[in-house]
C-alpha cells in the first residue's frame, strides 16, 4: 500500500439536464494499487471514469492528476473499445506508440499475452483478445495511471480471470490501475482497494479488510447488501451510466 496519491477528486458532480448522475464525489486514489469501482447499475461508474479521463466535463468539483509528470499521464480502456478495421494488432499498437514514443508493438503485445496474434487483423480478434489489445493500447507510453472500464464485460470466466490477472500485473509495475467491474469475485481476488458507488455518491471506500470490518461481512456482496439492499433485487450486472 502507498501513501502517495496519483489522483484526487474533490466534490465532483455530473448532471445530464435535470438528472444528477454524480454528486459530491471526493476520493483519493493511491499510487501503485489496483482500485476497483463497484456499484449497482446506474450508480455512475462509467460516468465517473469518463470524467476522470476528460471524456466528460464535470458540472462541479475538481479532478486533479497528482502523479508523475509524463508524456501520457493516463491510459484509458473504454467499456466498448473500437479499432480501425484492416489493421493488424501490431499495426494498431504501432500507430498509438508512434504518437507518444512508446514501446515496440511486440513488447506491448507480450505484456498482455497477445504476441501470437500480432499479425491478425483486429476485426478477426475474439472479444477477449480485443479487450487485451485495448489494455495494451492503454499502457502505450507507460502512463502512471491506467483506467479500465468494465474490462471483462461479456467475456467467459476464463478470459475474465486472465484480463484481471493482466490488470493486476500492470498494477504491480509501480503503476496504478483504476477499473470498474460488476464481477465481485474477481474484484475480491485482485483489488487492493474498493470504491463503492450508490446513487452517484461514494457510499464506502477502503481496503477489503476495512470494508468487511465496517459492515460486518466477509464478502463484497455482503458490503453491497448492507449499502443498497438485497443484491438479488438490485442488479450489479450489465451496462452502466
Amino acid at each position: 500500500m502507498s501513501d502517495r496519491s496519483v489522483l484526487r477528486l474533490d466534490g465532483v458532480a455530473k448532471s445530464f439536464g435535470t438528472v444528477d448522475v454524480l454528486s459530491d464525489i471526493s476520493v483519493s486514489i493511491p499510487a501503485g494499487e489496483l482500485v476497483a469501482v463497484i456499484g449497482p447499475n446506474g450508480s455512475g461508474k462509467t460516468t465517473l471514469l469518463r470524467a476522470i479521463v476528460g471524456d466528460l466535463r464535470p458540472t462541479g468539483g475538481s479532478i486533479s492528476y497528482t502523479g508523475p509528470d509524463t508524456n501520457r499521464p493516463i491510459g484509458y480502456l473504454p467499456q466498448r473499445p473500437t479499432f480501425r478495421s484492416g489493421f493488424t494488432a501490431a499495426e494498431t499498437l504501432a500507430f498509438y506508440s508512434a504518437l507518444v514514443d512508446g514501446a515496440a508493438p511486440e513488447i506491448l503485445l507480450e505484456r498482455v499475452g497477445l504476441e501470437a496474434a500480432a499479425g491478425r487483423n483486429v476485426e478477426n480478434l475474439s472479444g477477449g483478445m480485443r479487450q487485451l489489445l485495448g489494455i495494451a493500447q492503454a499502457i502505450v507510453g507507460d502512463p502512471p495511471l491506467v483506467i479500465l472500464d468494465e474490462p471483462a464485460s461479456g467475456l467467459d470466466p476464463n478470459m475474465s480471470e486472465y484480463v484481471f490477472e493482466t490488470a493486476a500485473e500492470i498494477a504491480s509495475e509501480d503503476r496504478t490501475v483504476l477499473l470498474s467491474s460488476h464481477d465481485l469475485t474477481l474484484v475480491e481476488e485482485t483489488a487492493d482497494r474498493v470504491v463503492v458507488l450508490h446513487q452517484g455518491r461514494v457510499a464506502a471506500s477502503g481496503t477489503l479488510e476495512t470494508l468487511s470490518s465496517r459492515f460486518g461481512t466477509d464478502s463484497l456482496r455482503g458490503v453491497l447488501n448492507a449499502i443498497v439492499g438485497d443484491t438479488a433485487r438490485v442488479s450489479v450486472l450489465g451496462g452502466e451510466q
